[in-house]
């Protein structure tokens, strides 16, 4: 007998594994094979290949340019085994983008797939699209949107160095959980180099539409980056309040964003 849960009405507030229910001392067989499903599709967010030439496309009808590089990792298996491999551009990449440097930009968008192609693949485009008003706004010059295969966190910073870049902004498919293989992570670093650490980079994190959605996520980044460019660092040392009116600056919620706060 599967006994009714009294938390079952909460999950119209979230996709979180809560209220499964019971059947006797065992999971209901609906549960069972709901997490069967959401494992698989964990795996598979990992092992899908990165569909940058696709991302290209829809960045290009954005009127932004776009270049693709390759990490260290020569493939998927080096890639989940040796994870030092995905945090530096091959040599081919870094000398690709070293002949670019002289153009110095405000701003690089690194696209890396991390351990879920499919949060790249859903999530990426949309929020790109999001953020650029505000980098409008902001009078930030954005240089080439850099699609990366085979990426961790840390290549941004050796893209940012690559091109001289004043700040970089990576936007990676996070490790898939059982209820969110298409989250979406970015991490921003002012004055990007080889060799930065964790604490030096803000991370928004569960960028998509049941986690954070775009538009939250994009006046959440335009607020750390505004605040990045006034006093030149990042990391710890620069606290997100992006939820606080009394501290915004020159960019302000736009309706959909002011919205989309209202519903998080």
């Amino acid at each position: 007998m599967t006994l009714p849960d009294a938390w079952r009405s909460l999950t119209q507030f979230t996709d979180a594994r809560i209220a499964l229910g019971r059947s006797g001392a065992s999971l209901p067989t609906r549960e069972v094979l709901k997490f069967g499903l959401a494992h698989a599709q964990a795996r598979d967010a990992i092992h899908q290949p990165f569909d940058s030439d696709k991302v290209a496309q829809s960045l290009e009808c954005l009127g932004l340019r776009t270049l693709t590089v390759q990490s260290a990792a020569p493939d998927r298996h080096s890639f989940l085994q040796r994870p030092d491999l995905g945090r530096q551009l091959s040599l081919e990449s870094r000398n690709q983008l070293t002949q670019l440097r002289n153009d110095s930009p405000d701003l690089v968008l690194v696209v890396g797939d991390g351990l879920s192609s499919w949060a790249v693949h859903r999530q990426a485009c949309e929020l790109v699209r999001a953020l650029l008003p505000y980098l409008s706004e902001l009078g930030i010059s954005l240089g080439p949107v850099v699609l990366a295969h085979q990426a961790r966190v840390a290549l941004a910073d050796d893209v940012g160095e690559c091109l001289h870049a004043k700040a970089v902004a990576m936007l990676i498919g996070e490790r898939p959980g059982l209820s969110s293989p298409d989250s979406l992570g970015v991490y921003m670093t002012w004055s990007p180099s080889r060799g930065r650490r964790d604490a030096e980079r803000n991370c928004i994190s569960n960028v998509r539409p049941e986690g954070l959605n775009w538009d939250a996520a994009a006046f959440k980044l335009a607020w750390l980056l505004e605040q990045a460019f006034i006093r030149r660092l990042s990391g710890v040392k620069l606290k997100d309040e992006s939820d606080n009116p009394a501290l915004y600056g020159r960019v302000k919620p736009h309706l959909t964003q002011v919205n989309a706060l209202r519903e998080k």
